[in-house]
């Protein structure tokens, strides 16, 4: 029997009539699997992985294979975006056994979990030197009835080897000036001059690394640091990694150019994104970091927004190419021919020219991916926006990529920090209200009355997954966002409360370290525990990050403490892999600068307190906090003891328990918000 008809995952759901008799994740499953005596298989993926859904239509939708599979294994699914700590514990066992991961990840357990045969996909025949899943079924069933003790050693050496693996917490002090400089030297060596990016193929978009460099650049004048910010981003905006109709980045770039994306589009991408250009956009005034950041936020809202205010997870990398067959890339890629039904002859060859489409194709079969390849020629602006419309509507025509429409509370956290802060540089108060919709859905339906956050939630119903250290960091930095852009209390008050959570629940009193999952947390064979930022910020780095804001905000002494200890790690790691703790290192830019502290103080509709306000939220010292917020005003603690300067609305900035003189004059505020200042 399958049990997954009744999940609230989607990726889940699409296994829910294969003929295999999936269990969840769950204690069940387990006692199924002692009761019977036989070994569980775990497979884990997520719903807009492409390799998953090949796996699925070869092994797991055919009869056979699904027959095999219940008479000898209790086979259990899991959407790793919805369990990344069980997906975490498994991949590091597959990583340290193989030496390599991904997804769909395909692991044997004991009836106690304990893991021991390994892999990734599995061909439904042998290939490439691959054996077929039914030889590796039949070869894993065989040695559980035939070699149990030797099954049973493996996997409790497999299970003790996790166990022990400690993590090196690195020195206890905060990481300084000698620390960050060799990280950005590290990040120079690595650097792709001629592309921009880092390393070779594939090619992921380097969000939090670029958060660094323009953090570094603010603080220091680092020229180098903001040159590589600037022709990395420069360099993904004008790639097939870009959605050059719709806006909005795929997961990654299959090859060093940035020419042929992995078309699947995360949420977690697209708000780490939107905030980086709109944060290039506030260092430098480029026209294409504004574009690129609006249309982003655009995609966000209008293809990602769920019906109950939310943001879902992802869209599928593969469509229907119209033919009935599920092609990657079939949505978004076009021939020069393609071109010609849609537009005529002579604006199809604009727009091939413009696009960088050719009659060999940048893909597959002859179709190219749409790039802004640089070019000699003028084009014009009405003319193209024409021909970008036309395609646009064209492509709305095509059968649409599939949505997982899961709302994860840590990648929703993403999404609110971005749109609020987009639309509050760019005069957006429809961005701001959908960050505002999307906060409020997580306090709503996310966050129960002692502040414990769930995970995920689909269709206004809630999961049954408790909320890892990812969920409540970035939550709160969503909500802090959304303090300085709004100057409303209640969000810095529900900040609060989840990140006291993360001190009862996440923290290791003697050493500071963080771990993934809380201390009451159902227990795997090992409590995950990863500083590295990988596709998102590591909720460590994401905890360091917003409890320094949170103390920023209200001088909270322990928050304050708390990332301090957790920024050690960074101090450890950041010379020697700076491109996987990106985030943190742009954490201990905003420690070494301050952060700064800014409470404008004026009436709301007054334009002088409007302009203070810009000029606050406009600057460039990392990781500066904003409050705003009448004369005499307790809705932040910022605004404590502020008043007005002969009567005229004025800004405060401070640091290191040290204040400037307040001004009135939002040219002065710029100025002392530029990063470099003393």
């Amino acid at each position: 029997m399958n049990r997954l008809a009744h999940e609230t995952s989607p990726y889940l759901l699409q296994h829910a009539d294969n003929p295999v008799d999936w269990w969840p994740w769950s204690a069940e499953a387990f006692d199924e699997a002692r009761r019977s005596n036989r070994p569980v298989l775990l497979s884990v993926g997520y719903s807009s992985c492409h390799w998953c859904h090949v796996m699925a239509h070869e092994s797991f939708e055919d009869e056979a294979t699904a027959a095999y599979l219940n008479e000898h294994f209790v086979s259990v699914k899991v959407d790793r975006e919805e369990r990344p700590d069980v997906d975490a514990v498994y991949m590091e066992a597959v990583q340290a056994a193989t030496g390599q991961g991904g997804w769909p990840m395909t692991v044997f357990l004991t009836p106690d979990a304990e893991p021991f045969y390994f892999g990734t996909y599995f061909p439904p025949e042998p290939r490439h030197g691959m054996a077929s899943f039914r030889q590796v079924l039949e070869g894993v069933a065989v040695a559980w009835t035939d070699r149990r003790d030797e099954v049973a050693e493996v996997a409790g050496k497999i299970t003790r080897d996790l166990a022990e693996r400690e993590l090196t917490f690195g020195d206890s002090q905060v990481p300084g000036e000698e620390e960050l400089a060799a990280a950005l030297l590290g990040l120079t060596r690595d650097y792709d001059a001629a592309r921009g990016g880092f390393g070779g193929a594939p090619k992921f978009p380097p969000s939090m690394v670029i958060e660094f460099l323009l953090r570094h650049h603010a603080r220091t004048g680092s020229e180098g640091a903001l040159q590589m910010a600037v022709d990395t981003c420069e360099r993904m905006a004008r790639g097939g990694l870009y959605d050059q109709l719709g806006g909005g980045f795929a997961r990654y770039s299959v090859d060093r150019e940035w020419v042929i994306p992995h078309f699947e589009k995360m949420l977690y991408d697209n708000a780490l994104l939107c905030r980086v250009y709109a944060h290039l956009w506030r260092s430098t005034g480029s026209e294409l970091a504004r574009r690129v950041a609006l249309e982003t936020a655009d995609f966000l809202v209008r293809e990602l927004r769920t019906d109950e205010g939310g943001f879902a997870s992802a869209l599928d990398a593969d469509s229907d190419d119209g033919t009935g067959r599920h092609v990657e890339g079939a949505y978004y890629v076009w021939t020069p021919g393609q071109l010609r039904e849609v537009l005529g002859d002579a604006d199809a060859e604009l727009a091939a020219r413009y696009f960088g489409v050719t009659e060999e194709g940048t893909f597959e079969e002859g179709a190219s991916v749409l790039q802004l390849p640089q070019q000699e020629g003028v084009f014009g602006a009405e003319k193209l926006a024409s021909v970008r419309e036309r395609l646009l509507a064209a492509r709305a025509g095509r059968p649409a990529p599939g949505r997982d429409d899961k709302v994860v509370a840590a990648w929703n956290g993403l999404a609110v920090a971005a749109l609020a802060e987009t639309g509050a540089y760019f005069d957006r108060p429809d961005l701001v209200e959908a960050a505002i919709g999307a906060a409020d859905l997580l306090v709503r339906l996310h966050m129960d009355d002692r502040a414990r956050l769930t995970r995920t939630s689909k269709d206004g119903r809630v999961g049954a997954h408790a909320g890892v250290l990812e969920d409540y960091a970035d939550v709160a930095e969503g909500f802090l966002a959304l303090t300085s852009v709004t100057g409303e209390g209640v969000w810095l008050e529900f900040a609060g409360f989840l990140l006291d959570h993360v001190l009862a629940h996440f923290t290791d009193d003697e050493s500071g370290a963080l771990y993934d999952t809380a201390a009451d947390a159902e227990r795997l064979i090992r409590r995950p525990q990863d500083p590295t930022d990988n596709a998102t910020p590591s909720g460590w780095s994401a905890a360091a990050g917003a409890l320094l804001s949170y103390a920023a905000q209200t001088g909270a002494e322990p928050h304050r403490t708390a990332a301090e200890r957790a920024l050690g790690v960074v101090k450890a790691l950041g010379p020697r892999a700076p491109r996987f703790i990106g985030w943190g290192l742009a954490v201990a830019e905003a420690l070494l600068d301050g952060p700064r502290e800014v409470a404008v103080v004026g009436e709301g509709k007054d334009p002088a307190t409007t302009a203070l306000r810009r000029a606050a939220l406009l600057g460039t010292a990392p990781g500066a906090v904003v409050a705003v917020g009448a004369p005499e005003s307790d809705e932040l603690p910022l605004l404590s003891g502020r008043s007005l300067v002969e009567g005229k609305p004025a800004a405060y900035v401070c640091r290191n328990f040290a204040c400037d003189v307040p001004t009135t004059d939002p040219d002065r505020l710029r100025t002392a918000l530029n990063g470099r200042n003393a």
